[in-house]
């Protein structure tokens, strides 16, 4: 019986797909994905059947990666780091009631900046994406408030479009009422792909003019701090700056 596997690919590169994601890739007559995502997985790909759509393609592809499995082919749908946090899982979960499916875990990119810029989410943390295309503004807003408040290092995604260039400033507005001024702010574009550029600043310094679509933000709590060009936040343990673990 035909399997529709939904694969998180991690960030981007190679080096940061599981062994299981790229078996199943490898395995896979058909191949299904947003086109950029395609793009870095070609060299695991050739003479597959590949689908792909654009931007806001997601439901099409969804439906195309089911039909394939009802016509009795083995598919992967593939997302862009892990496919169960704002990826295909869902949907696909949704649709697919009536074949098998299997979700194949991938690295996120919040994990993968935060490896980039030290080790800033080490204790509670939460994930919030800016985008309203699917979720309104109104709720992103309570969210950022709410996680501000509870002092949560906090992730952003999907900061900055050219269709939404003020949610990330809207955003830092909002932590500023609750995190201090000096409260670190990591800024990595291209995490775990070719070109990586980070930045660690604070929330007062923060520059979003360099903050886009390809950009994980990530605002520490009260207690991270920064360490030479690390990112820094305490689990708790009883230890000095400088000792060995």
């Amino acid at each position: 019986m035909a399997k529709l596997y939904v694969v998180g690919i991690g960030p981007g590169g190679k080096e940061h797909m599981t062994l299981k994601a790229i078996e199943v890739i490898q395995r896979c007559p058909v191949i299904v994905g947003y086109r950029f995502y395609i793009s870095l997985i070609e060299e695991l790909i050739p003479n597959k059947e590949v689908i792909s759509t654009g931007m806001k393609g997601e439901i099409e592809r969804c439906r195309a990666a089911i039909e394939k499995v009802r016509e009795g082919t083995d598919t992967c749908i593939i997302s862009t780091g892990d496919a169960g946090l704002y990826g295909m899982a869902g949907p696909i979960l949704e649709m697919a009631e009536d074949i098998e499916v299997e979700v194949v875990p991938g690295v996120s990119s919040a994990f993968c900046a935060a490896a980039h810029v030290g080790a800033p989410i080490m204790h509670d943390f939460c994930s919030i994406s800016l985008s309203d295309l699917l979720t309104p503004w109104e709720v992103i807003e309570k969210r950022i408030i709410h996680a501000a408040e509870a002092d949560f290092v906090i992730a952003l995604y999907n900061p900055k479009s050219k269709g939404r260039t003020m949610h990330i400033d809207k955003a830092f507005e909002i932590m500023r009422k609750y995190k201090k001024a000096d409260a670190p702010v990591a800024v990595v574009k291209h995490a775990g792909r070719s070109g990586t550029q980070k930045t660690i600043t604070t929330l007062s310094e923060v520059d979003t003019g360099e903050i886009d679509m390809m950009t994980m933000v990530i605002i520490g709590n009260h207690e991270t701090y920064i360490a030479g060009d690390k990112m820094i936040t305490p689990r708790g343990y009883e230890v000095s700056r400088g000792d060995s673990v």
